[in-house]
Parts: structure tokens; sequence; C-alpha cells
């Protein structure tokens, strides 16, 4: 086992679109797949863009990009346009680097390989000790990327990230292969790079963390209120909006239902940096929640949804029964498979089969509507048929 101390590194931080440029002319002519990442400053802005840029070749330096000072990365895309990108739980960095014009044409996704190989950990620091015998420190994995500059340590360790992407995907490309798991990797690897962003919902302000103890309309009111006001002011300062005030202190505040700007101020629940800078702000929010007309009703279905199945027992036995009998067969084959229950078939598409299976439930027409759900043709081949035994006899 070697520590990351052993390991001889050397990176290059670009600042400058000259120095983008130059950099895409070094990877163009380096060897074999690139590894990339992207750090965020999640927690502490109140956007999800990359603040730092990490690409690897074989024969190159660790090549770290800084956006906040780069105008054009389409010389870095044009160079890596044909190139296969190896990234690590893609799906996350995917969005920030498409909004600078990064997108890979080919992918391969070391986390969601490892859970297609069942591995029980699947974190980078976790399979780069199985498969590489490297020991990593995570020291700097929940900084806040935004500072300026960034830290000598902070560069080294996002540089040995991207630097063991290369090794680590050939090592797990030859389990993919013992395990006869490549064309099941390619096919999940395209839905993450093709798949679309989810849709914004019309009312973010019902994901409040802790907002299913807010029952009436008046309530709702005025924890919307606070939540737009909280938001606004998130945006204006960029700053992430539970560093303004956490979501708890919002549903402390309205379940307090304070009298005054005064018994606001009191409350000991109601914390975060700006719970009193902005005293003024979040009682004027209160105020506008206790006197709007505006009462939200309950939470509206989306168009297409289901039920929550934890109802079903009661309300639906039937769909029950289907779901309990799929669940089972799809199950027993992802044990067999050696992989995640959720990587064979995503969750959602079996409840929303057994809440309305076709007519007739047969393989193909059950086929049929797997794909329309999304569903790989792997996923399709593996589970159509268990789907089918089930809805035929869920007893």
């Amino acid at each position: 086992m070697r520590d990351q101390s052993d390991l001889e590194m050397s990176w290059t931080l670009i600042t400058d679109d000259d120095g983008v440029r130059h950099a895409a002319d070094l990877l163009a002519a380096g060897d074999g797949p690139v590894g990339v990442d992207a750090e965020r400053a999640s927690g502490f802005r109140y956007g999800s863009e990359a603040y730092l840029v990490q690409a690897y070749r074989r024969g190159t330096d660790a090549l770290l990009f800084d956006p906040t000072g780069i105008t054009d990365f389409s010389p870095l895309a044009e160079a890596l346009q044909e190139e296969e990108w190896i990234l690590h739980a893609a799906s996350q960095d995917i969005p920030c680097l498409d909004d600078l014009g990064l997108r890979p044409e080919r992918l391969f996704d070391t986390e969601l390989a490892a859970r297609l190989l069942g591995f029980e950990r699947v974190g980078l620091a976790s399979i780069v000790e199985q498969l590489l015998g490297v020991r990593l420190e995570k020291a700097h994995s929940a900084a806040d990327w935004s500072k300026r500059p960034l830290p000598d340590p902070w560069l080294e360790y996002a540089a040995l990230d991207v630097t063991l992407l290369p090794d680590l995907r050939d090592a797990i490309h030859g389990e993919l292969v013992a395990q006869s798991k490549t064309e099941i990797a390619r096919q999940e690897f395209e839905a993450v790079r093709d798949r679309l962003p989810k849709p914004q919902s019309p009312e973010p302000w019902r994901r409040l963390s802790g907002g299913h103890k807010i029952k009436s309309p008046r309530q709702l009111a005025m924890a919307r209120e606070l939540w737009l006001a909280r938001d606004e002011l998130a945006r204006a300062q960029d700053v992430a909006p539970g560093r303004l005030i956490p979501d708890a202190s919002i549903v402390a505040a309205v379940a307090a239902n304070p009298r005054s700007r005064d018994d606001l101020a009191r409350l000991q629940a109601f914390r975060g940096r700006a719970s009193r800078t902005e005293l003024r702000r979040w009682w004027s929010a209160i105020l506008r929640g206790k006197t709007t007309e505006d009462l939200p009703g309950p939470q509206r279905r989306e168009p297409g949804s289901i039920p929550h199945h934890r109802s079903w027992a009661q309300r639906h036995p039937e769909a029950a029964a289907r779901l309990a009998a799929a669940r089972a067969g799809v199950e027993q084959e992802a044990e067999r498979q050696g992989m995640p229950v959720e990587n064979l078939l995503t969750p959602d598409y079996l409840r929303r089969l057994a809440w309305e299976p076709p007519q007739p439930a047969t393989s193909e027409t059950l086929a049929l509507r797997l794909k329309d759900l999304g569903a790989r043709d792997w996923q399709i081949t593996l589970t159509a048929p268990i789907l089918q035994a089930a809805f035929v006899d869920p007893t």
C-alpha cells in the first residue's frame, strides 16, 4: 500500500485564454483517454458552477484550469472532442462542465462502473485503494473552491485525483471484462452522458428540509415567503442559501409563529449568519405570509405522477401485490448479477409498471413500456420477463 505522498506528480495552473490554447496542444499530443474532474463551491456559493477544472492525459502534467480568468474553453473542447473522458460520478460534474462548453463524446464513469461491479464502497478514495493500492487523503473535498488564490495543497489534491483516473479506468475495465459487463457499462455511460436535466420545480420552496412538519395553508404561506426572501438575498450575494439561514430555521420560525420582530429575534432556533443582520427582511417575509390571501394548497401532484407506494397496501392492494412480487424477482436478479438493485432497474420504473402495467402484460409490452420510461436495453432484457411473471400471478 502506498500513500499519496509517495507518488511523483506535477501540475500546471492555467488562468487565461492563452494558457488554455497551450494546454489544449499538450493534451492533444498526450496518449490514451483523458481524466477530467471539476471542483465546485457547493454549500458556499449560490450556484453550482465549476471553480476549477482538471484534465490529465498520459504524457502530460496534470492541467488545472481556473474558470474565473478564462473566457474561452473552445480550444480544450476541440482538443478532446474525439477522446474518451474518464470521470468519477460523472452526473455530478457534467452540468457544470457543460456550462463551460465542455462535453464528452465518449465517457467512462469509474464510480458508476464500480457500482455495476458490485463494489460496496464506490468513493474515489475507496476504489483507488482497492484497485491501485494507493491511500488518498480526502482533506479538501468539501473546501470552498471559490476562494482565491487557491492554496497549493488544494491544487495538489485536485491534480492527484485526476492523475490517477487513467490507471483506475484500466483496472476497472479489466474487472468489467472479467464479469462480462463491458456492454452493460457502455450503455450506462451513454445514459449518463445523454441525460437531460430535471425540469425546475414550479414551487421549489416545498423542498424545504423538514417541511413535512408544516401543515396549514397559513404556515405554508409563511414558509414560502421566508424561502423566497432568502433565495433573493442569496442570489444577490452569491452565497448558498443555507448559509444565510438554514432550512431548520425557516421551519422553526413558522412553527413558533412569532407575534413581532422582537419575538423572532428571541427565537433561539432561528440561526444562521444572517438571522439577525437581516432580521427586518425575515420579519417582513413572515408578515407577508401572515396576511396574504394567496394561500398555498396541498402540494399538486406532478403530471404523470402516481400515489406514494407506501399507501398502496391499504388503498390499492392489487398494485401493492404486483409491486411486492416484481420487487422480489428484481432483487433476486440483482443479487445474481452482483450489483445494487437500483442499477438493475430504476425503482421509479418498477413502481410505475406495478401501478399500471400494460394490457396484456407480456414481455413484449413490458419491454416497450420500459423503453419509453428510459430503461436501457440490457435492463429490459433482464427484467421484462421477471415483471411479466410477477404481474401474471403476483400472489
